[in-house]
């Protein structure tokens, strides 16, 4: 029997699906100037590379797409253990 087979009864569980596009370091003054519709600006694009977390745990790699008007993940490397 296959790991796949023996997990089939798992297959509808939720899990986190985490993806970290970038992090920003703001002064508390940057932070009460927020409001609905600010932009921060952030340092990553398109291309670039970045890790997948499931439960916190990296399972792979991905890069960072373009689709359309929105923002994607295409997958580059997934762990199968």
């Amino acid at each position: 029997m296959t790991s796949l087979e023996q997990i089939r009864g798992l297959a509808d569980v939720p899990v986190d699906f985490e993806v970290e596009l970038d992090r920003k370091v703001l002064s508390v003054r940057e932070v009460l100037d927020l409001a609905p519709g600010s932009v921060i600006r952030m340092t990553r694009s398109a291309g670039e590379n970045i890790d997948i977390r499931v439960g916190g745990a990296l399972i792979g790699f991905g890069e960072i797409v373009i689709l359309e008007e929105n923002m994607g993940v295409r997958i580059t490397d997934f762990h199968q253990e």
